[in-house]
């Protein structure tokens, strides 16, 4: 499995983000083809303490990257990354990962 990893360093207004995220991006995002699994995670802090850089991860699993790609150029995954850079362009890290099964 690849997964698109999107990390969210904390945004200026979280009421506003979370509304935004979770009843207009995170329901775009979720209509992707080729979209297996979609998982969201708030950060509570750091080991080290404080609430550490980041607020919000959400990876989204596809069986390749070849899948991943042809995903980004749908309909669909062209407006989940219209919208995510409305409103998170500027707090958003996004990286690619492959699980490791030993």
């Amino acid at each position: 499995m690849v997964k698109l990893i999107a990390l969210y360093k904390h945004p200026e207004d979280k009421e506003a983000f979370n509304e935004h995220y979770f009843n207009t991006h995170a329901p775009i995002t979720a209509k992707i083809p080729g979209l297996r699994k979609m998982e969201v995670t708030k950060i509570l802090g750091s080991p080290m303490g404080g609430e550490g850089e980041y607020y919000l991860m959400c990876e989204m699993y596809y069986d390749s990257h070849k899948a991943l790609q042809a995903a980004m150029r749908t309909d669909e995954g062209k407006a989940s990354g219209k919208d995510v850079m409305s409103f998170a362009g500027d707090i958003i890290t996004l990286m690619i990962g492959e699980e490791i099964e030993e």
